[in-house]
């Protein structure tokens, strides 16, 4: 359905702008086409250099991260790229999980959920590398949550030569941390005293990992 869509058509498919593009970030869309909403990552109106290098190389690699995640609930389904500068994805119906302790507490259930979907993603061999910004968590209106945003994310294979193994174990730590964080503000009973005592440990060859993996989520972040 978004398989001829042009980056021409997003102002007339445009139901919301979410989020307006900066010099290094992009403008993310809401748009309908035949009445299927999809959110819309948009480098296109990025400065020259930046949407034809780092963006395209930004929505590829996304691209790929959706590819390699096909078919599991709770990745939104991709709907594909738009001229190599956008890509689009379904719309979850849902909210963040931004300040939401602060309105509503989250269930036990949600965080088995959640565990679940985040072991499935790591057996398909992907990091998310930012699931703790809480905004890349949805509770979806289903009461599942959903993860979005996969522009930081990496792939076991790009991290095959010694010693980035470490790095990329290390954040498949993270993303496992991350749930432990958020239950702790959410459900604390969810978190078994080996959960909390994994949270708060921290040897010295972590510490050093922590640096590596530190720097390269700057340089990740920066650039999405």
């Amino acid at each position: 359905m978004f398989h001829d869509l042009k980056l021409a058509d997003l102002p007339e498919a445009n139901c919301g702008v979410l989020r307006k593009s900066s010099n290094t970030r992009p403008t993310i869309w809401v748009i309908e086409k035949d009445g299927i909403r999809a959110v819309v990552k948009d480098f296109s109106r990025n400065r020259f250099l930046f949407r034809h290098i780092a963006g395209r190389f930004l929505i590829w690699r996304e691209a790929k991260a959706y590819g390699r995640l096909a078919g599991i609930k709770g990745v939104p389904a991709f709907y594909g790229v738009i001229e190599g500068l956008a890509l689009a994805v379904a719309e979850i119906p849902g909210r963040s999980l931004e300040n939401l302790e602060k309105e509503v507490l989250l269930p036990f259930h949600f965080f088995d959920a959640m565990e679940n979907l985040v072991n499935a993603i790591h057996q398909r061999g992907v990091a998310h590398c930012d699931l703790k910004r809480a905004p890349n968590t949805l509770l979806g209106a289903d009461g599942m949550p959903y993860i979005v945003d996969w522009a930081a994310s990496i792939s076991k294979s790009e991290f095959c030569l010694p010693p980035l193994p470490m790095v990329f174990r290390r954040f498949i730590l993270d993303d496992e941390l991350a749930i432990i964080k958020l239950a702790l503000r959410h459900c604390p009973d969810w978190v078994s005293p080996p959960k909390r005592a994994r949270y708060h440990y921290r040897s010295r060859g972590e510490r050093m990992i922590r640096v590596i993996r530190d720097r390269l989520r700057e340089l990740l972040q920066k650039a999405v």
